[in-house]
């Protein structure tokens, strides 16, 4: 299938992405910055560029056999002011008013549209259990769920119109658990308000599965609760959250100083919305991680697929670079892919693919790239490592199509970063390995920042492009 598709650079949209083309689709993906969005999505997508003209719409939907919608500004992204309720209505419902407009003038609609929504459709609801068949509320994020919803259903006499009451989506990189992991991990974690409320919540992958599924089934139409099949309370997710980081959880956040700091905003952190997945649990619907102890280990507990080492002496590859400029440390990585060997080496064979396997939070962009990558050839691009900015160059000093590469860095911030990429096929299967012989700068104060940020930020970036490149070609169960 041609899949057009709306928000593609967000959280949701970067794992559905790859998940879409591993399924064989198509994606054309309808994006503010197409430099951005190439750095953030790689070199198998159809960009087309909102130009704020209709003609780039239709060029976007043009042929789609299915539309996506993702698009719409965090609702957490600060105060509701009279300007940010503008903003986030303008990013939701009056662009699903014009896709619906633009589907209507396609020849041939599409044959579903998926679009976005959330649990807060139901307002503030206690302990009150709600499926699909449970009334909207009237409060601002409420009725901004009604609305967009609406506009979305108005293409319903074109196409199939499935709307999805999203849930707080868990995800390594980005979205909610970023902002609520750094207190935990310093043991200053704790439940919002008095933590009785019902928290709704969903693993990205599982997410993408429900996206995907939506595309494909045709039972799947109407309002959908997008949410894990368990229920916990705020408080019972704080308690889960310490077990998985191993830490205490202390005294819940007031809810006046969440009301002080957030405004009305902070009604997503102290609502309460028991919603259940009730049209999933009817279709059957598979689930990866229906639990919330299963949903955060895969997130957070370490396992033996990256590990970090000392560099022992006389150990690793003997290459002139690493004796100009000796490792102190090994990462090791490994990735079985249920994709044949030439298809996984082509993926990595394109640098623009680089940036789709990188963190978002590294906002990694290629400033100069080669024709085709092959021995000696340079790339150089930026990334951001925390607040601070950084540009890298590296060079590729073995290159065997379909066995293994090599790439250096040849500036940027690590004294020494050797990266051997093998790739051996296994029946249908590929086994990738990574192996980084690497030394941070500044001697011993090097050595302390590696076990207090470097090799933790390390582990989540190979976890990370762990998680897309088996979204893209998929892995074993």
């Amino acid at each position: 299938m041609r899949i057009t598709l709306t928000g593609a650079t967000g959280l949701i949209g970067r794992a559905l992405v790859p998940a879409l083309q591993q399924r064989g689709h198509n994606v054309v993906a309808w994006v503010r910055s197409a430099e951005r969005a190439r750095s953030r999505l790689g070199a198998d997508v159809v960009l087309v560029e909102d130009d704020g003209s209709p003609a780039s719409l239709d060029a976007a939907l043009a042929g789609a056999d299915a539309v996506v919608n993702l698009a719409g500004e965090s609702v957490l992204g600060g105060r509701w002011t009279t300007r940010r309720r503008q903003a986030l209505r303008a990013s939701r419902v009056d662009l699903t008013a014009r896709l619906v407009s633009a589907i209507r003038r396609m020849a041939t609609p599409p044959q579903v549209l998926v679009s976005g929504s959330a649990v807060g459709y139901y307002g503030n609801r206690g302990a009150y259990l709600l499926p699909e068949t449970a009334a909207g509320a009237d409060d601002f994020l409420a009725q901004l769920c009604r609305d967009w919803e609406a506009a979305a259903r108005a293409a319903s006499d074109l196409c199939r119109v499935v709307t999805l009451r999203t849930g707080v989506v868990l995800a390594r990189d980005g979205g909610a658990l970023a902002l609520m992991v750094p207190a935990f991990r310093f043991g200053l974690g704790g439940a919002p308000g008095n933590g009785r409320q019902y928290m709704p919540w969903i693993h990205l992958h599982d997410m993408v599965e429900v996206i995907v599924r939506a595309v494909e089934d045709p039972r799947y139409a109407g309002p959908v609760n997008a949410v894990a099949p368990e229920p916990v309370t705020a408080a019972a997710f704080a308690r889960a959250l310490g077990r998985a980081l191993h830490r205490p959880v202390w005294a819940p956040l007031p809810a006046f100083a969440l009301r002080a700091a957030l405004g009305d905003s902070a009604s997503v952190l102290l609502d309460s919305q028991w919603a259940t997945p009730a049209q999933l649990t009817t279709w059957h619907h598979p689930w990866h991680f229906p639990t919330i102890d299963a949903a955060l280990a895969d997130l957070l507990e370490p396992d033996d697929t990256v590990s970090i080492r000392r560099v022992e002496s006389g150990s690793g590859p003997i290459h002139p670079y690493l004796t100009a400029r000796p490792a102190r440390y090994v990462l090791s990585s490994r990735t079985t892919l249920n994709a044949p060997l030439a298809d996984t080496f082509a993926f990595f064979s394109k640098p623009e693919n680089l940036g789709l396997i990188t963190p978002s939070a590294m906002q990694f962009v290629i400033t100069g790239r080669p024709e085709a990558i092959t021995e000696s050839a340079v790339i150089t691009y930026r990334i951001r490592v925390g607040p601070l900015p950084m540009q890298w160059r590296t060079r590729i000093t073995c290159w065997e199509p379909g066995v293994r590469f090599v790439d250096v860095q040849e500036s940027g911030p690590y004294r020494a970063w050797y990266h051997e990429h093998t790739f051996r096929a296994e029946g249908d299967r590929t086994v990738m390995e990574d192996r980084v012989y690497y030394a941070p700068p500044f001697g011993v104060l090097g050595r302390i920042a590696h076990g207090l940020f470097i090799a933790p930020m390390l582990r989540h970036i190979f976890r990370y492009r762990q998680d897309i490149i088996r979204l893209r070609f998929g892995a074993p169960a």
